[in-house]
């Protein structure tokens, strides 16, 4: 039996075709697999849309913001209660997505959420420039003593925000953490040498693909995706979604989720899960 078994998606969420459906898919693995965090990335809501009432199990947070109707964590929380799985989560907005999207970052936990933390790692924090960068991290109930980030990071190459600066922003804000799990989208291929999977590796972090007993490809991305379609003409898969640990931990399974084999296709992404 697994100690922890922790999921990353960069779900994409509303701007994906065949929405509805792919939220039933992502909702239909959660209650499978029963992760007890989960963090997402590209977490949309239409800024338009009406503002949610009925919103249970959601930990306000002071840059949480207005929860519409529509928004895509709500939505997968609301599925799962109605399913009978209680599931505990944040959102926070980080910035404009596409002129019509507060797109944001989430959590989700099985066990209640004692304590919310969000910061800004990157030096633009202009809500309407798509380049603006936030982290989000919680505690809880059943693993009091652990925090767990759900990151969504720039590119390493970017002149204005290059990650280089977003990673010192994060390692001088987490400095007063102990155990910490860094989980999402890093922008930052691991195939590629001497950039910024390099970096986290160097300043003393612990991959948990590298660190599993079982893994496969670890690919989760395998075409050319918004963001990355001004930088590289081609791919053969990047390694860009990934879990880190502060500590060397026993990481018992890494396996690659929703990319159409083990579940089916939800987002641009793939997302990662781990059993430690």
């Amino acid at each position: 039996m697994s100690v922890i078994k922790i999921l990353t998606l960069n779900s994409h969420s509303l701007i994906e075709e065949n929405y509805k459906s792919k939220l039933n898919s992502f909702v239909d693995a959660v209650i499978k697999e029963q992760p007890d965090i989960i963090a997402l990335q590209e977490v949309n809501q239409t800024a338009s849309e009406k503002s949610a009432f009925d919103i249970r199990h959601y930990s306000l947070y002071e840059d949480s913001g207005v929860i519409k109707e529509d928004n895509h964590v709500l939505n997968a929380v609301r599925l799962l209660e109605k399913a009978g799985h209680k599931y505990h989560f944040v959102w926070i907005p980080v910035k404009n997505g596409y002129d019509r999207f507060d797109e944001g970052i989430a959590l989700m936990s099985k066990s209640p959420i004692v304590e919310t933390v969000g910061f800004y790692v990157s030096n633009i924090v202009d809500y309407t420039n798509w380049k603006t960068r936030k982290i989000l991290g919680i505690r809880t109930e059943d693993f009091p003593d652990e925090w767990f980030f759900s990151v969504h990071y720039g590119w390493w190459n970017d002149d204005e925000e290059p990650f280089s600066a977003q990673w010192k922003m994060t390692e001088d804000f987490l400095e007063k953490y102990s155990k910490i799990w860094l989980m999402g989208d890093f922008n930052n291929p691991a195939e590629i040498r001497n950039e910024g999977y390099d970096l986290i590796e160097a300043s003393g972090w612990y991959d948990t693909y590298k660190l599993a007993e079982n893994k496969d490809k670890g690919l989760t991305v395998e075409n050319l995706i918004d963001g990355w379609k001004d930088k590289i003409s081609r791919t053969d898969g990047m390694r860009i979604d990934q879990i880190w640990c502060s500590e060397k931990v026993s990481v018992k399974h890494s396996e690659v989720v929703f990319d159409g084999k083990k579940y089916p296709v939800v987002s641009d992404h793939y997302g990662v899960m781990i059993e430690v």
